[in-house]
């Protein structure tokens, strides 16, 4: 396990920072699926801003987690990467 993992690990033990890391996922999963994306096509973050008209920078900080994309962003870079965007709703777990 990496050393971010173990130290991800540890710190979800302390509850504040357990609810704080949860209130974030949302974030965090449209992030990793627009990195994961992006890399599946094979495409650089240069590569997808010439095919998208969107800045290499502003796909920068969005993967880097530094901006909020609008859904309309989030359907130009799925166009450039021949993809479609899918939203979905889920229930809480209930712990």
């Amino acid at each position: 396990m990496s050393d971010f993992r173990n130290y991800l690990n540890e710190q979800l033990k302390d509850e504040e920072f357990k609810k704080e890391y949860e209130k974030l996922a949302p974030e965090f999963s449209i992030i990793q699926a627009v990195i994961d994306a992006r890399k599946e096509s094979n495409l650089t973050q240069k590569e997808l801003s010439e095919r998208t008209g969107i800045a290499q920078s502003d796909i920068s900080k969005l993967e880097n987690g530094n901006s909020n994309p609008t859904l309309g962003m989030l359907k130009r870079l799925a166009d450039g990467m021949n993809m479609t965007v899918k939203l979905e709703f889920v229930p809480k777990q209930v712990n």
